[in-house]
């Protein structure tokens, strides 16, 4: 990989324009990459690991051959979100099933938690963590999603927008009312142990 000294120090721009002039530059994109797109397909889509790792293959090789129109009105990384997005869509049509529920470990769901109700952090026991996760998890994809893209991936509205293709409006829209649903359905359930 001529050219690639420092890679960590090197913008996705550059390692973007090395990739396109030397393709085994683009293993530097990879491994960018590979372990927030991982979490990000298991987060949202539960598959197997084995599913995932291959439909992540899947998404590597989509992006490869996309380099050269990569847009360069949005951010690099939400481009590479956008296609994975795009790539689940697919894979759920080619499946004709739903995502499965996933068990959001402690940190990943006390981070939605937190941020939606603005508690303290604190140690909460099992049973209300699995409450918890399980509510989580009962969500329709397109508020699960948003609330992972924006509490768990760290996305701000404007890449959330490029990563959906939705308007600004409604991914707030998205993001109030999937935090509306997942309010109500805790108090529902009885769930105070927040």
């Amino acid at each position: 990989m001529e050219g690639l000294t420092d890679v960590d120090k090197k913008s996705d721009l550059e390692l973007l324009a090395l990739a396109k002039e030397d393709a085994q530059c683009f293993g530097a994109l990879m491994e960018r990459y590979e372990k927030p797109l991982f979490n990000y397909i298991q987060r949202v889509s539960s598959l197997p690991r084995e599913d995932t790792e291959d439909l992540l293959q899947e998404i590597f090789i989509k992006i490869y051959k996309q380099l050269n129109q990569y847009p360069n009105i949005i951010k690099f990384s939400s481009w590479i979100y956008r296609i994975t997005h795009n790539q689940l869509v697919d894979y759920f049509r080619r499946a004709n099933t739903r995502p499965r529920t996933n068990n959001f470990e402690q940190k990943e769901w006390a981070k939605i938690v937190k941020e939606n109700f603005d508690i303290e952090k604190e140690i909460i026991n099992k049973e209300c963590y699995k409450k918890i996760s399980e509510t989580i998890n009962e969500l329709p994809l397109k508020y699960k999603e948003v609330l992972v893209l924006r509490f768990l991936e760290d996305f701000d509205y404007e890449e959330i927008m490029d990563i959906l293709k939705k308007p600004k409006g409604s991914v707030a829209t998205l993001i109030s009312r999937g935090k509306k649903i997942l309010k109500r359905e805790l108090k529902r359930k009885g769930i105070d142990c927040l």
